[in-house]
């Protein structure tokens, strides 16, 4: 009954205040509209300056297999000084320049009749960039050596595969992992607040002298949130299925599990920071830096944990939105891949035991 009543309590409170709503249903549709719409990983439109000294059958044909590609937007320059400055002025992303003697050095040794230069400025578009010039081109030089009966013999030959994301689409990446950086947003900057809102408006004190224990006030306060972080994932995760035509290919209900367990964190963190400080402001601003921007940042949402620094992939590992993260991004993308999904979700089940542990024992200190 005592449970009950302060499940009521706090659920009436959550009503009550529309910035805890804004937060778990608002909040999230926003994010993901920027991130699935405006934040891509993808190189398109990508503007190439071709060059070519010596016109011919060879050049228009090699020309014509950039204009048909996909990702480019060929731009034809007179001399190379012009794309050059083009490319210096960012009017163009890279060069494609087909020398004078492009004809006679086909398929001969020596260097290759065709330079290429790209806008270093952003690696990751360069690096994508370089791949899909060179792709063309090996494309084509295969193409022209089958017409003329010449049989090409590369230094190696290529049979790539992309598993998981055929389409190579960013957006399958980024909208599973901006689930857990919502999730943390919504569990631990809220809960962080709950009970440092107790103590600000002054009601600790009366809930102190009620016959309700510890873990009903805990409890009482975290079960609305709980029901309010699940309904916020649902929500992105929906989005992300109809709006953002993100498959999951893994089960429904796991992932569903594994939300449940990682919101429990969430609720951790968020109790313990609300347990060390009594003022809402300093709680949100703990929250932040000690969870959010670390879920943005170091979970692998967007920067590949691989590539960072050794110092700051140990870090990583007390990050518990990185290991959700990975949950996430296996079961949308490969399927329930089940030593994937166990060990993460070993690691966020200590995480909740060790967060829930401190913030009872530092609980139990502030009541005595």
């Amino acid at each position: 009954m005592r449970l009950r009543g302060m499940i009521r309590k706090e659920s009436l409170q959550i009503l009550r205040d529309p910035s805890s709503i804004a937060i778990a249903f608002v909040l999230p549709v926003i994010l993901l509209l920027l991130f699935g719409f405006g934040v891509s990983l993808d190189a398109r439109d990508i503007r190439l300056a071709l060059v070519v000294e010596a016109p011919d059958a060879n050049t228009a044909s090699l020309t014509g297999a950039f204009r048909g590609s996909a990702f480019f937007i060929p731009v034809a320059y007179a001399s190379i000084q012009e794309a050059e400055q083009a490319l210096m002025s960012h009017e163009v992303d890279g060069i494609a320049w087909l020398r004078s003697d492009f004809s006679e050095r086909l398929l001969g040794p020596g260097d290759a009749p065709i330079g290429v230069f790209v806008n270093g400025v952003d690696a990751n578009r360069a690096r994508i960039t370089q791949g899909y010039v060179q792709g063309v081109w090996q494309l084509w030089l295969a193409s022209y050596a089958r017409e003329h009966g010449t049989v090409l013999h590369p230094p190696v030959e290529l049979d790539p595969r992309v598993w998981f994301n055929p389409a190579v689409r960013s957006r399958n990446f980024l909208v599973p992992g901006l689930i857990a950086v919502i999730m943390t947003l919504t569990g631990a900057m809220l809960t962080s607040m709950v009970v440092a809102r107790e103590w600000e408006r002054g009601t600790m004190e009366a809930l102190m002298v009620t016959p309700v224990r510890i873990w009903e006030v805990t409890v009482g306060k975290l079960v609305p949130y709980f029901v309010l972080g699940m309904g916020g994932m649902l929500l992105t995760v929906a989005m992300a299925l109809w709006v953002f035509d993100v498959p999951l290919r893994g089960s429904f209900w796991l992932l569903t599990a594994t939300a449940a367990l990682f919101m429990i964190v969430a609720l951790g963190m968020g109790l313990l920071i609300s347990t060390v400080a009594r003022n809402q402001f300093v709680a949100g601003q703990i929250a932040l830096v000690a969870t959010f921007l670390p879920a943005f940042i170091l979970s692998g949402f967007i920067f590949q944990i691989s590539s960072m620094p050794s110092a700051v992939q140990v870090v990583t590992h007390i990050v518990p939105a990185r290991y959700f993260v990975a949950i996430l991004q296996t079961l949308f993308a490969a399927g329930d891949v089940w030593p994937v999904i166990l060990t993460n979700s070993s690691a966020l089940l200590v995480m909740a035991l060790v967060f829930f542990g401190l913030a009872r024992r530092k609980t139990r200190k502030r009541l005595e």
